[in-house]
């Protein structure tokens, strides 16, 4: 049973594997297995590796199906922006107390945020 990731409190983790996978549910739309198997890069996964990840994506809330015949087609229960945007605040959550001036000051002080991009940070604060 699908349950959309919107009702769930807690994402479920992905593998690398699993995110990848999704990914191309986000660029393409709805595919088949098959489909999804034709836009792997060489070595291609065998066909039951792929269908195995995609089962466990569907187990995990984050891609539904609708079935034709004796066969389905998978689609994205989950934006890719939603998605972001839900991993964000549990990295937040987790790793810096949920604390989003935390997470900027570690960005200074890492250096991997500039002064320019900070600026734009607080141009879009006082935007909203």
């Amino acid at each position: 049973m699908c349950i959309p990731l919107i009702k769930q409190q807690i994402m479920k983790r992905l593998t690398s594997k699993e995110e990848e996978i999704l990914g191309y549910f986000w660029a393409k739309g709805p595919l088949f297995v098959r489909e999804l198997l034709d836009l792997q890069e060489e070595p291609k996964p065998h066909y039951n590796t792929l269908s195995t990840i995609v089962r466990t994506l569907e187990e995990k809330g984050y891609i539904g199906y609708k079935v034709f015949g004796n066969t389905h087609q998978y689609y994205a229960l989950i934006s890719e922006d939603e998605y972001r945007k839900k991993t964000l605040k549990q990295v937040v959550d987790k790793y810096f107390d949920n604390s989003y001036t935390r997470v900027v000051s570690t960005l200074i002080e890492e250096e991997a945020l500039t002064l320019d991009e900070l600026q734009e940070l607080i141009q879009q604060i006082k935007n909203k």
